[in-house]
């Protein structure tokens, strides 16, 4: 089980020291999420910085984008990292996608589904200078060699989708390299959901469910101290509620067992209340959605939490504090090398 490390993008001066520091600390790779900056500049930057760090997006914004467009920028990282990188998309959600980026978003579901399939073609199209994608959302079939890429000295880069909902994850079995479960994919969720449905996709298309990585976010309260983990602990627990007002992602919550978290916290979020949001996530949710442990137990915790359903893991808050870099680093060195 491999073990990155989140950071939402940063200025581009800085991005360099955060990667290098990250490598040195000793984690698997560093996952850019996608918000205010984009994360393939990030990315680039990262790649320079720190040869041989495992890169990936988890996730970029799929629609904004042409296929062509984000295939190209792929590929370029791909071969900046040697065959490191990995393209993690996603569709965000209606709102953001319509009022923010002015791009349609009907039928997001099956638009994802053909955009990996164009991004895909894109990439045979950069070594084979033939380019042939009849979607029902996207058609590509022009490319000159002025205008391609062109081959490089690495395979393919894996492209992972993000997906909660029953229907995305036979989809991502179905076409993608990779699966990144939401922040509140807790084990039971996963066994639930994930599995068995990433496994009826990856069946559709001829494959095993071992091609399709399962990729983990993990939210952890470490600490010596009562201090240090209660401190911890409340981070947490507002994280956990900007997550679950999503109206979509409330069955994850009730399949739990905490039924109806989703509305009590949509209804302090429509009042402005954002501490009352916090305080409809208790101390049990936070047991069942986050790991909390010492330092010298958390990498156990880790393994006998996501061993054997988990591909890669990616510490969502470790780089919350820069002085506990190392001591995420050492955790991370003790889970991959178990």
């Amino acid at each position: 089980m491999h073990v990155d490390v989140m950071t939402t993008p940063q200025p581009l001066n800085k991005i360099g020291d955060v990667a290098r520091r990250v490598q040195d600390a000793g984690f698997s790779g560093l996952l850019f999420t996608e918000t205010g900056r984009t994360a393939y500049l990030n990315a680039a930057v990262a790649s320079q910085a720190a040869p041989g760090l495992e890169l990936s997006t988890g996730v970029a914004v799929a629609f904004p984008r042409s296929p062509f467009v984000t295939a190209a920028t792929a590929w370029e990282l791909q071969e900046s990292t040697g065959g490191r990188f990995r393209l993690g998309l996603g569709t965000q959600v209606r709102t953001h996608v319509v009022r923010r980026y002015g791009m349609e978003f009907e039928r997001p579901g099956p638009r994802l589904r053909d955009y990996v399939r164009a991004v895909k073609a894109c990439f045979h199209a950069f070594r084979s200078g033939k380019l042939d994608h009849r979607g029902e959302f996207y058609e590509l079939d022009f490319i000159t060699p002025q205008w391609s890429a062109g081959p490089i000295d690495a395979p393919d880069p894996k492209v992972d989708i993000a997906a909660v909902n029953p229907w995305m994850l036979r989809m991502a079995g179905e076409v993608a390299d990779g699966i990144h479960v939401h922040p509140l994919g807790e084990p039971g969720y996963i066994t639930r959901h994930v599995v068995p449905n990433v496994a009826a996709g990856a069946s559709k298309s001829g494959r095993s469910p071992s091609d399709v990585a399962v990729i983990v976010p993990v939210m952890t309260i470490v600490g010596d101290t009562d201090e240090e983990r209660d401190k911890e602990r409340e981070l947490v627990r507002a994280s956990m509620s900007f997550y679950g007002s999503t109206p979509n992602y409330a069955f994850i919550w009730d399949d739990a067992g905490f039924e109806g978290t989703t509305a009590r916290i949509r209804e302090k979020q429509k009042a402005g209340d954002y501490a009352g949001m916090a305080a409809q996530i208790t101390d049990d949710h936070i047991a069942t959605f986050a790991t909390e442990s010492t330092w010298d137990g958390l990498a156990g915790a880790l393994i006998e939490k996501y061993g054997g359903v988990a591909s890669r893991i990616v510490l969502y808050n470790a780089l919350a504090d820069a002085d506990r870099i190392d001591r995420y680093g050492d955790v991370a060195r003790r889970i991959t090398s178990s």
